[in-house]
């Protein structure tokens, strides 16, 4: 059984994509996706570490015990992955391995791992995404803190801590069932990561289809000053499941993401540094316990930045008020469609009321009414209609 504990924003979402589309042609050769929704292992990790998530968690309840219980039930290889997996408490993996049969079944646990200076600004952006205020430059302050202060620094390090990470998921298991998968670095072949995920998972023999990568580009500089602002005036009025659909989704995903002439995200100099000391501690550390390895270690050393740091904490107005016109132009379409869709919906809404009333008018109402349908569909009813209504005299 493979379990895939993350990290965040090093592949997973484009892998969890081609196997839960290939579910049911990998089911006929004898490898387990267990999940009925694109979702559903996210939902079942949720539920394993009981995390709140906009009121997804709700929707969670009992994900994880049956993910398990078709687990158990699989006689033969199984992947489940997630990537928030990487958080979880000494408890929750303890639960976990219990739950999925180890130590009878062998469990054989991945992460996928990119360096922390492409990691740390796609971190803050998550938090943008996610309702949060907090200005970058307290963000790099907080991660950097020894003490870990607030409830940032911890999520932070809990979900990109490599060696603390393994050092939970794999304090029962020997080191060979333990695999690294790098993240290669920039410039690197576009296929590369997904034939270091097809090594790891033992996938080489398995026919499947795959997919276009799903679309998930980083926001740059401009938009994510942006949207930090949005969330400052309207995390208060704007609930979260509205939020993560029109705010997440709409906004971030599907326009400001879309904005890829805007300066980068990346980290001062001396953040840079600091990232690069901590990775070469982390790789003597990874080296040491023996861990198998997909890719290379080196690629946790950070590349030299290419262009000047641009600090999203003082963007150029400008650039984010031509990223303001595009969001404002983005909702005025959605809220333009949402009209037509709520005009189509009343329409049919005040068909059935009529059909209804018609249905509940006594036989000799009903007849009237057919009637005058049927006379009104036909020129000479039409005139009569109208003789009818002049004798009657004014309404």
């Amino acid at each position: 059984m493979y379990l895939h504990v993350g990290t965040p924003k090093t592949g997973t979402s484009y892998l969890q994509d081609v196997l839960f589309g290939n579910r049911d042609r990998l089911a006929s050769q004898g490898l387990l996706y267990p999940a009925d929704r694109f979702d559903g292992q996210f939902l079942a990790a949720l539920d394993l570490m009981r995390l709140p998530w906009g009121g997804l968690e709700k929707e969670a309840v009992g994900a994880w015990d049956a993910l398990a219980t078709r687990v158990r039930e699989w006689d033969g290889p199984v992947i489940i992955s997630h990537e928030i997996l990487a958080t979880a408490k000494p408890a929750d993996v303890t639960r976990a391995l219990a739950s999925l049969g180890h130590p009878e079944r062998e469990v054989r646990v991945l992460a996928s791992v990119r360096d922390l200076v492409r990691q740390i600004p796609a971190e803050w952006q998550e938090n943008v995404k996610h309702r949060r205020g907090i200005r970058y430059g307290s963000f790099l302050e907080q991660i950097q803190d020894p003490e870990r202060p607030g409830k940032i620094a911890p999520w932070f390090w809990d979900a990109q801590d490599v060696p603390a990470i393994l050092g939970r998921w794999a304090a029962d298991l020997p080191a060979d069932q333990v695999t690294l998968i790098t993240v290669p670095g920039p410039g690197a072949p576009r296929d590369l990561l997904w034939q270091r995920f097809v090594e790891a998972f033992g996938l080489a023999d398995y026919k499947f289809e795959l997919f276009t990568e799903r679309a998930n580009p980083s926001m740059g500089v401009p938009e994510t000053a942006l949207l930090r602002r949005l969330n400052r005036a309207a995390t208060k009025v704007v609930p979260p499941a509205h939020y993560r659909v029109l705010v997440r989704e709409l906004l971030a995903h599907r326009t400001l993401a879309l904005r890829t002439d805007s300066p980068r995200l990346g980290v001062p100099t001396e953040v840079w540094a600091w990232a690069d000391a901590l990775a070469r501690g982390w790789i003597a550390t990874l080296q040491e316990r023996g861990y198998g390895v997909v890719g290379d270690l080196a690629d946790l050393t950070p590349a030299p930045a290419k262009t000047e740091y641009a600090d999203p904490d003082r963007p150029r107005e400008r650039q984010v008020a031509n990223a303001a016109v595009e969001a404002l132009t983005a909702v005025l379409v959605e809220a333009s469609r949402l009209r037509e869709v709520e005009a189509d919906l009343r329409a049919e809404l005040a068909e059935a009321r009529a059909a209804l009333h018609k249905a509940e008018l006594p036989f000799k109402e009903r007849s009237k009414v057919r009637a005058y349908e049927f006379a009104s569909k036909r020129a000479w009813g039409r005139r009569a209609i109208e003789r009818y209504k002049r004798s009657q005299g004014p309404a």
